[in-house]
């Protein structure tokens, strides 16, 4: 036997593989079914203050090597959410809130009433890159700087936060070093990236209809920005704030990847929509092969591991 958990904030997840907040995570029966399922743990829609319909259809596509989408987070409110928790917690599994919010302002309510729910964890969503108008707070540091340290001063729950790809390094280090000085409990990367854009060239039109054709981009496309986010992170906080990577996960090969990079677990997105709740079953049992092909016992043993390769000198025959 393999033990294919971890823990996250206090939090064990047995095993480390849940879904992201965004495909078929809305509804209660949505929620019921990731509970049944062999997911280690149930990630809700990101909730906002006031249920959304959101952006107009077609707002998902899906594409040979992954998706895009501009969902505009549709979701029933934070309200329905939390009165939703206690009957998901009874199903056995805990049940991380993801929390968002329109204008930055409703972000901190949104958090202060998921976190008198009976959630395990909150996931503050501060990368949805989707809303037509608004920009993604988490690429101004100054900005999420003042969100975190309000929604710190009002969740006494574990609190994380849902971080955008970042391209340069400089970047990196700051929000490293704000993760550190607000106590933020774990850090999910990445979120979709955004700004691409697909055309249908038999119609010579994109393939989604919000802002004019501009989505998020994620699945297999986005695997190696999130691998590279979350070593960058991983050595940044030196493996102090546990890390979910999230990003083109289809396979047990691709979750060790993701551990060996330095996350602790990981959350499926674009895959799980595609494939639906059976996909945890397989992605266990995917990892535990990967696991004895390894010879480790846990998947925790993978966690960090990643070597860089040897100068050139040192690969030459002696």
């Amino acid at each position: 036997m393999f033990d294919l958990g971890t823990t996250i904030a206090g939090v064990r997840l047995d095993p480390c593989i849940m879904n992201a907040s965004g495909p078929l995570c809305t509804t209660f029966a949505e929620l019921t079914d990731l509970a049944r399922s062999a997911a280690g743990a149930v990630v809700t829609k990101s909730m906002t203050l006031a249920p959304r319909q959101g952006n107009p259809e077609p707002r998902y596509a899906d594409l040979p090597q992954g998706s895009i989408n501009a969902m505009g987070l549709p979701n029933l409110g934070v309200d329905a959410y939390c009165e939703f928790s206690e009957l998901l917690r009874a199903l056995g599994k805990p049940v991380i809130a993801s929390v968002a919010a329109v204008e930055p302002g409703e972000l901190v309510p949104a958090i202060a009433r998921a976190a008198s729910a009976a959630f395990d964890l909150i996931e503050a969503n501060l990368s949805c890159p989707n809303l037509p108008g608004h920009p993604i707070i988490a690429y101004d540091v100054d900005a999420l700087a003042r969100l975190l340290r309000e929604a710190r001063a009002v969740c006494h729950r574990p609190l994380g936060v849902k971080l955008p790809p970042y391209f340069d390094r400089v970047h990196q280090e700051r929000v490293a070093a704000l993760l550190r000085e607000t106590g933020i409990d774990f850090i999910t990367v990445i979120n979709s990236v955004p700004n691409a854009l697909v055309i249908d060239l038999e119609h010579e039109r994109p393939l989604i209809h919000p802002k004019g054709g501009f989505g998020g981009l994620g699945g297999a496309f986005v695997k190696p920005i999130a691998l590279a986010n979350v070593r960058a992170f991983y050595e940044l906080l030196d493996g102090a704030i546990p890390i979910i990577g999230v990003g083109g996960v289809y396979t047990g090969r691709d979750i060790a990847e993701f551990l060996l990079a330095g996350a602790s677990a990981v959350q499926v997105g674009t895959a799980y929509r595609q494939e639906g709740p059976a996909i945890f079953a397989r992605l266990a049992q995917e990892l535990a092969s990967v696991l004895a092909e390894k010879r480790c016992a846990a998947a925790a043993d993978l966690v960090g591991r990643l070597q860089p390769l040897p100068a050139a000198a040192e690969t030459l025959p002696a």
